[in-house]
């Protein structure tokens, strides 16, 4: 097949993906958005002949406006547009779990620093505010005491960009120093790993250990529960463990769409890669027999 990866930057996960896509025998087209032009209709020529785009752009930005581009020339597109939006904001992401019944922390939004005082007042000390639209666990900050409050989210509303005027408060979780990363296609998981730290962080970016953890049926069920609320595709699930470590239930804390799996490869025997090209070619083929029907039809 003919596949389309986007990128800015070429990362070690491309690198495995674009690896792993060569040594079956794939073409493969690496297209740097930052260089391309988006027509209303006519596609740039990378685009042409492509059987799958698989988006792996750094920006968000970049990544919703090119896959709704890709998705209106009618090339299908990894992830699609619908979950990209989806899982980019945290607040669309959260109203997506929630309506879909999925365990997701308690979590309140307002406008002003005045109303986002009252939330962090009720929820008590500590809760969490995050921004809207980011990743890594940037930006994100544990609330200890109201003077600490007071001060950040005076920061908040003093900064330029109108998404920092969006307080997005949520419930602080006792986790037991970990959480828990599950990389899934289309709710099935490929594999999943524990991300531990002394931090209250615990994202791979910003150092955490990271070790395989074994699902069990109740994170499997949530996984999947988790992946069609958002739209399905090839997504991480962020899960912690309710009650502390080795608990049997979870609350699902954000899906990601562009997901990173290099701390998962090197932490489990699968070969993710492997297991995402594996999709990809069911996908495409899936795709194929479909259209095929159609015109038969």
């Amino acid at each position: 097949m003919n596949v389309g990866v986007l990128y800015s930057r070429i990362r070690k996960d491309e690198k495995l993906l674009l690896s792993e896509l060569r040594d079956r025998g794939h073409d493969v087209t690496k297209i740097d958005v930052r260089r391309q032009q988006f027509g209303l209709s006519e596609p740039p020529a990378a685009f042409e002949g492509l059987d799958v785009v698989v988006d792996r752009c750094l920006a968000t930005s970049r990544s919703l406006y090119t896959t709704k581009f890709a998705a209106a020339y009618g090339v299908p597109v990894v992830n699609g547009p619908g979950t990209a939006q989806v899982c980019a904001d945290k607040v669309q992401n959260s109203l997506a779990l929630e309506e879909a019944g999925v365990p997701t922390p308690t979590t309140k939004v307002a406008f002003t620093k005045d109303a986002a005082l009252e939330i962090v007042e009720e929820f008590g000390y500590p809760c969490v505010l995050k921004p809207v639209i980011g990743s890594w666990g940037r930006l994100m900050a544990k609330l200890d005491s109201r003077s600490a409050t007071e001060a950040v989210l005076e920061h908040k509303e003093v900064l330029g960009h109108y998404e920092h005027k969006v307080f997005y408060v949520q419930e602080f979780v006792e986790k037991p120093g970990r959480d828990i990363r599950v990389v899934a296609t289309d709710g099935e998981p490929i594999a999943a790993m524990v991300r531990s730290s002394d931090h209250w962080l615990t994202n791979a970016a910003q150092g955490a250990e990271v070790s395989a953890f074994e699902l069990d049926d109740r994170a499997r069920e949530l996984v999947a529960q988790a992946s069609d609320a958002v739209g399905g595709g090839l997504l991480g699930v962020d899960l912690m463990e309710v009650g502390g470590a080795g608990a049997d239930d979870y609350t699902v804390h954000e899906v990601n769409h562009t997901v990173e799996f290099k701390a998962l490869n090197d932490a489990v025997d699968v070969d993710v890669p492997a297991a995402v090209v594996d999709w990809l070619e069911s996908t495409v083929e899936e795709r194929a027999d479909t259209t095929a029907g159609e015109v038969q039809a």
